[in-house]
């Protein structure tokens, strides 16, 4: 769909001054849903609903270039899914793969009430925090709760809480997948602009990628972006990238900090 000037209707975009607000709750986002989705019922519908707004909620760190009509939320985290499926050997005999794929598939829920926030959107990573844990509260207590006795719901905020501690082997792969389908949409929409747009700024995630086995797949990207900005035919567009030298470096630091902590 190209692009245009409309702006997301989901209820997760705001102003940054209705962002950094510290009285939201998932109750006032509700509020303003045309559909009011019915609480404790012991049917999943309510929540079915519910997570269409994930389908229209945008990514807002593209919208902020212009990409008004690009990726959703429920856009990234399908990808991420599939990514988790073709985990490298490497990983899959260390990992519970499908375990993963849910966790990939539950970890930006939250968003469906309280958007995608962004750095700039001013809101603190503590506050940013509550929101999503009072979402998932709700979501999996008021909304999924009373449904086959409250398993899925459990199961849900288990595969999210996870995710958020990121303290085990899957959790860790995970969050590796989520940088590494940031920087895939990232070379796909400059590829689309041809060049017009510099995206670079989204290589800072890529310099927090853990894995080796996550880090080649984002080395293959980088390098991709970096052929692509070479051959372009407009002089004052044709550039190297410069993102895959700085990613490595940041990499390699990271790597000597883990060495000498555990020497410590």
């Amino acid at each position: 769909m190209p692009d245009g000037a409309e702006t997301n209707g989901a209820p997760g975009t705001m102003t940054p001054t209705e962002a950094s607000s510290s009285h939201w709750t998932p109750e006032s986002v509700i509020s303003t849903l045309k559909y009011q989705p019915p609480r404790n019922s012991a049917s999943p519908v309510p929540f079915f609903h519910l997570l269409e707004q994930l389908k229209t909620t945008k990514r807002e760190g593209w919208r902020r270039f212009g990409f008004t009509h690009g990726e959703s939320v429920s856009d990234h985290m399908y990808r991420m899914a599939i990514i988790t499926m073709l985990a490298p050997s490497a990983l899959r005999s260390k990992l519970d793969i499908d375990r993963c794929t849910r966790m990939a598939l539950v970890h930006d829920m939250a968003e469906s009430l309280v958007g995608d926030i962004t750095p700039v959107d001013g809101v603190s990573k503590p506050e940013k925090s509550r929101r999503e844990r009072e979402t998932m509260e709700l979501l999996c207590g008021e909304l999924l709760g009373n449904v086959d006795s409250g398993h899925a719901a459990k199961e849900i905020k288990d595969l999210w809480e996870e995710y958020e501690d990121s303290q085990t082997p899957e959790s860790v792969f995970v969050h590796d997948v989520d940088k590494v389908e940031l920087v895939l949409q990232m070379v796909e929409y400059e590829r689309y602009r041809d060049g017009r747009v510099d995206l670079s700024e989204f290589c800072n995630a890529a310099c927090r990628i853990e894995l080796k086995e996550m880090r080649e797949w984002t080395e293959t990207v980088l390098r991709e972006r970096e052929e692509f900005w070479r051959g372009l035919k407009d002089a004052t567009l044709s550039r190297e990238g410069g993102c895959l030298e700085r990613v490595k470096k940041a990499w390699e630091e990271m790597d000597e900090k883990k060495a000498g902590g555990a020497q410590s």
